[in-house]
């Protein structure tokens, strides 16, 4: 990730896609650059996404798409259980996905543990849509490790939910997509039927091998149940993955008249993206992902890494 300036002295941001391959930001405003104790924090103001979110170089949230990352990665984990009342978010930071959560009206207690303070002190400064999340009275921050609070704590939780950073090397969060992770820290920590969550990264027809196929099979190493799913994101420049897990009983989003139904019950307001049929095109994998998802065989260990491209600040020390 690099400023640059072009011949009308516009600055530019540009984001490293692949080697070969860059996007590019044209930047209003620079509301924050630098780099925390655990990873490089950019948020900048653009004209077609609104304020956008970098960390370690990647953009993890955008005004003007975030709802579709956050309502894929909340709404469908939480209709998969029953009445669910207590959640634990890692990561999670910018606000967003505690938002979501709180929508639901089953919801009694969100514990987001976000290992770093610095993002949740400027996103809760900058970023409107989620200062109502940050002052809910059910919600719980504290900046620690997310798995070290895990460990810590004998609280139990019907959801968990891992909005994370994206696996970089050298970043602070690879190490919350291992199999270590899975089976040793969040399954003990779910309630009975409880579902756990997780960003898995990109999920196209190009990229689906890096991170989101080696993320459901560690996860189906662990749990019983896996789903995965995925949608386009327009400020991630691809199809965007997410897989859920339980360990008590299949999960359920469909027909789509039956979500909406749950969606119309069980969440407060209306959301910007998510349906019943948007539920089921998520669903619906295309073929090659799905054959990259059925010709899986890696498990994502400390020992055994998967990284998207890109690094971490630290992993150039």
């Amino acid at each position: 990730m690099a400023y640059r300036q072009d011949k009308n002295s516009q600055s530019w941001l540009d984001e490293e896609i692949q080697p070969d391959c860059k996007w590019s930001l044209l930047v209003k405003n620079v509301l924050h650059s630098g780099k925390s104790e655990f990873q490089s924090v950019e948020l900048v103001e653009t004209d077609t996404y609104g304020k956008v979110l970098l960390l370690d170089g990647k953009s993890q949230s955008a005004e003007a798409d975030e709802f579709v990352y956050h309502e894929l990665l909340v709404h469908p984990a939480m209709l998969s259980h029953p009445s669910p009342k207590s959640v634990f978010i890692a990561g999670g930071g910018e606000g967003a996905t505690a938002r979501e959560i709180l929508r639901h009206k089953s919801v009694e207690r969100v514990l987001m543990v976000d290992i770093d303070k610095v993002v949740c002190d400027f996103c809760r400064q900058h970023l409107a849509a989620n200062k109502e999340a940050y002052a809910d009275p059910r919600l719980q921050v504290v900046n620690d490790d997310a798995a070290a609070q895990l460990q810590a704590t004998d609280e139990c939780f019907d959801v968990i939910v891992a909005d994370l950073a994206d696996p970089v090397d050298g970043g602070p969060c690879y190490q919350l997509y291992t199999q270590e992770f899975y089976e040793d820290i969040v399954k003990p920590r779910l309630n009975p039927g409880g579902i756990f969550v997780t960003q898995s990264g990109p999920a196209g027809v190009l990229t689906s091998r890096e991170v989101f196929t080696p993320i459901n099979n560690t996860l189906a190493s662990v749990f019983g149940h896996t789903v995965a799913y995925a949608a386009h994101i327009p400020s991630y420049v691809d199809t965007w993955g997410f897989n859920m897990a339980t360990d008590e009983a299949s999960i359920q989003l469909s027909p789509a008249g039956r979500v909406d139904a749950l969606l119309s019950e069980r969440i407060n307001g209306d959301l910007k993206f998510l349906d019943g049929p948007t539920l089921q095109a998520a669903l619906a994998l295309n073929k090659p992902v799905k054959k990259a998802l059925q010709e899986e065989t890696s498990i994502y260990t400390k020992d055994n890494p998967h990284f998207i491209h890109g690094a971490g600040f630290k992993a150039g020390q």
